[in-house]
């Protein structure tokens, strides 16, 4: 059983982002040996990206900067509840052929992370019957793991 000390946290570039970060720095605070890994997940491009002459390369190096972007901002709000800076990783991954769900479960899975961090985004029960919502999906295929839904 994975150890709910290793805590992969998913994030991306909404507000959100930052209260989830806290919210992981405060209920850790005075822990030891905790491993956090900020993760920001993204999407495969638009087929209209390649039709307007961009490439994958490129696009994954925009995605990669948003991340960095994300990453920095998120690492002084974590420093704020007395985690040191080499208790935190950061990754960045490209969901290819499945969903942004799948890829964060896939990943947690593959590092055996034992927590599961992820903010739940402020969508109307229309949207999320229509669209789905990722914190919905990884609630529905949770096992032994600790998830935390953050608001």
């Amino acid at each position: 059983m994975a150890d709910w000390q290793k805590i992969l946290v998913a994030v991306d570039d909404s507000p959100m982002s930052e209260r989830v970060a806290d919210y992981v720095g405060r209920v850790v605070f005075g822990h030891k040996d905790v491993q956090i890994c900020l993760l920001h997940v993204y999407p495969e491009p638009p087929p209209y990206f390649y039709q307007e002459g961009h490439n994958l390369k490129e696009y994954q190096q925009e995605q990669e900067n948003v991340a960095q972007k994300v990453f920095q901002r998120l690492f002084p709000v974590l420093a704020r509840h007395s985690l040191a800076p080499e208790t935190i990783q950061t990754s960045c991954h490209m969901a290819e052929g499945i969903s942004l769900s799948k890829e964060i479960l896939l990943l947690r899975e593959q590092e055996n992370f034992g927590t599961l961090v992820l903010g739940r985004r402020g969508i109307s029960k229309a949207e999320e019957f229509l669209f789905g919502s990722i914190s919905t999906a990884i609630l529905r295929e949770s096992h032994d793991f600790t998830v935390w839904i953050v608001s």
